[in-house]
């Protein structure tokens, strides 16, 4: 491994690490929750707490980044909890002289105008667009934004979330022939809020 690359390696490690520290301090809670997926749980995260702050959104949008493959047209993900990690990927892409268009994806089509349930710029028939999205549990939302995607005729092949409850999500994602990475599972969480917490 050459210099350059074992520097941006740790680079991407310490930043993941800092994500990693913003997230247990600022989007996990332990408590008795209902998640949007209707399951009960013993704690919750909410993403937006990370990825609406100014530090959360850039060590985001590197690690995507980072993450992206050669031939990534464009960034999407299911609105609301999305849309600030597809803006911080196609913000930080541009700094780094590859611009990646970012799209969001309605749950609804919109009730004016076009009627569209995609929000952005047009892209070529078949581009190759990456599904993101902040947090995993059973992988039913991200899959909306995918059939959204591909009914408008773009190819989405990957997802890649910020956290992996790991309650079938990706186990899912397996079954529907798409590639899946999460920057943290679970349990990388709950050790380092177990390490804070003691």
């Amino acid at each position: 491994m050459n210099q350059s690359v074992a520097s941006s390696s740790s680079s991407l490690e310490t930043q993941r690490q800092n994500l990693l520290d913003l997230l247990v301090q600022h989007a996990y809670k332990e408590g008795d929750f209902v998640l949007s997926s209707g399951q009960p749980s013993t704690y919750y995260i909410n993403g937006k707490q990370v990825t609406l702050r100014a530090d959360g959104a850039l060590l985001v949008g590197r690690l995507i980044l980072a993450m992206l493959p050669e031939n990534t047209a464009a960034v999407a993900g299911l609105t609301l909890g999305a849309d600030p990690i597809v803006t911080a990927v196609s913000v930080v892409s541009a700094l780094e002289n590859r611009p990646i268009p970012a799209l969001i994806v309605r749950k609804e089509a919109k009730g004016h105008g076009t009627k569209a349930y995609i929000e952005g710029p047009s892209l070529a028939p078949d581009a190759e667009v990456v599904v993101l999205e902040d947090v995993v549990t059973t992988g039913r939302s991200a899959m909306l934004a995918v059939e959204r995607l591909r009914d408008a005729g773009y190819r989405v092949n990957r997802i890649i979330s910020l956290v992996d409850r790991q309650q079938g999500g990706a186990e899912f994602y397996q079954s529907q022939n798409l590639a899946f990475d999460a920057i943290f599972n679970i349990s990388d969480l709950q050790k380092r809020y177990q390490t804070k917490t003691q």
